[in-house]
């Protein structure tokens, strides 16, 4: 049925951004410690990759939770009813 392969192809690219979040936290983390200790690795760079690439995945990635969880919850709730 098309819902449930629309629905794997949803939890597909989520997993996806779920790691370029996860690689951009990272990132972050290592740019910041090296940035205190005076060893340039990226921080610059990251910084301004926050806004176009960073921050709508976090977006996507919260929207995406939130709609595979109320699809789950509907999925449930139609075949409670069949």
């Amino acid at each position: 049925m098309w819902f449930e392969r629309l629905q794997q192809w949803l939890n597909a690219f989520l997993i996806a951004n779920l790691f370029l979040v996860a690689f951009g936290f990272g990132w972050f983390v290592l740019s910041v410690s090296g940035a205190f200790m005076g060893i340039p690795l990226g921080y610059r760079l990251w910084s301004q990759l926050w806004y176009p690439m960073f921050q709508p995945a976090l977006g996507i990635l919260m929207a995406g939770a939130l709609i595979s969880g109320i699809w789950s919850w509907v999925a449930k709730r139609l075949h409670q009813e069949d």
